[in-house]
């Protein structure tokens, strides 16, 4: 059991607004108050016993811990073919950059395969490591294919889908896949009779072929703009409809080099704050380095930290971590700080139900946080109570 802490000084924001000079109460692994110190009487640390030691975090900023709902791994390891030590070593690798909360994904591979790797994975999710699977592919469209090896790609027939998410023994949280292929909209309803999110990505949907996938279930774009076609004014095509439809939360990798800084703001302008999760699409490299690597059976050159095929320089995932996302986010983007902590943490948390134990700073949820210092480089990051990176230490 994590000991108890006070976190005081710091800017923390909160669902309510930021508060300036405020304080977060950890008790354990969760977190017993966040708010105003002149929220509790004199001398009276919420529940915090009175010996309880305090951390000075003036200057700092405290957010929720980060929750990536798309990332195929880092730190040198692959979600999709590492051993389960290797992919612990890439979910470590995102916790030193505040990621507190990560769904594992998949790229294409055959359906053996793929079962075999969520059977795997499942048992990461059941131990807490993950939050849950994320297929993307293969049931995606050759013509909007990115990184994924065509031979193996595959229309959604449900009955296969519905093989996956049996595969992964309750812990499928996503899949992506093009509903305009044969068996598409079956497969969205099936996702949706099943609690899984039905992601419409690496499509070559109409605008109308779009919105009878919504209608269907699905719920998510998968990275917006990215493996799609392009916004048209006759063609309005799948971006036009996943903006304007409330039901879809739409991806967005904010690396500068999956977006124009111009798409990022249509995207915020049209879907709201309340609508825009930051994922990294992360592959290997991230937070490893430059250098050749493998994603499923495709080949990856990553140079100045841009992945791309070996064949063919299509972009292959990012090496992005979401503490870069946040800070370019409101240094560059310069969009609100409540408005990132929304992409990053709120709103990832309720699309995988998670919001009740993650996304924000209340009391009863896992005590997850991360700190940033004035320039939001980040400083500190807690797990359960437990520091990761512990920002005294700096």
């Amino acid at each position: 059991m994590a000991p108890s802490k006070v976190l005081a000084g710091a800017r923390v924001v909160l669902p309510t607004g930021i508060v300036h000079d405020g304080r977060v109460i950890i008790d354990g692994p969760r977190i017993a108050d966040a708010g105003a110190p002149s929220a509790h009487p004199a001398g009276v640390l919420g529940a915090a016993p009175a010996d309880t030691p305090v951390t000075d975090l003036s200057g700092h900023w405290v957010v929720p811990g980060f929750v990536d709902i798309h990332n195929h791994g880092g730190g040198g390891a692959s979600f999709t073919s590492g051993t389960a030590e290797e992919v612990l070593r890439g979910i470590h690798t995102h916790r030193l950059h505040g990621t507190t909360t990560v769904v594992a994904s998949t790229v294409t591979g055959d359906m053996h395969g793929l079962a075999e790797r969520a059977g795997m994975l499942s048992e990461l999710a059941e131990q807490g490591d993950i939050a849950g699977i994320h297929f993307e592919g293969p049931f995606i469209s050759p013509c909007r294919k990115g990184a994924h090896s065509e031979e193996l790609l595959r229309d959604p027939d449900p009955a296969e889908v519905r093989k996956l998410i049996d595969a992964a023994r309750g812990r499928a949280s996503m899949v992506t896949l093009a509903p305009e292929l044969p068996g598409g909209l079956d497969s969205v309803r099936l996702l949706a009779e099943h609690g899984v999110i039905a992601a419409i990505g690496h499509t070559d949907a109409t605008y109308e072929q779009t919105q009878a996938a919504i209608d269907a279930g699905a719920t998510v774009a998968t990275h917006l703009f990215n493996a799609m076609p392009a916004l048209g004014h006759r063609a309005p095509g799948p971006i036009a409809a996943l903006l304007e439809d409330e039901r879809i939360t739409v991806e967005l990798i904010n690396d500068g080099t999956h977006l124009h800084p111009a798409s990022l703001e249509l995207a915020f302008h049209h879907a709201g704050p309340g609508r825009v999760a930051f994922i990294t699409d992360a592959m290997d490299a991230a937070g490893f380095g430059d250098g050749r690597y493998m994603l499923g059976p495709l080949e990856v050159e990553v140079a100045d930290g841009v992945a791309r095929l070996v064949e063919g320089g299509s972009i292959a995932g990012s090496t992005l971590t979401l503490d870069r996302a946040f800070q370019r986010a409101v240094t560059i983007d310069r969009l609100p700080v409540e408005h990132v902590v929304a992409a990053l943490c709120v709103n990832p948390a309720r699309l995988l139900g998670r919001y009740d134990r993650v996304g924000s700073l209340e009391p009863g949820k896992d005590a997850d946080l991360v700190v940033l210092d004035a320039d939001f480089a980040l400083k500190g990051v807690m797990r359960g109570g437990e520091w990761v990176v512990d920002p005294r230490l700096g």
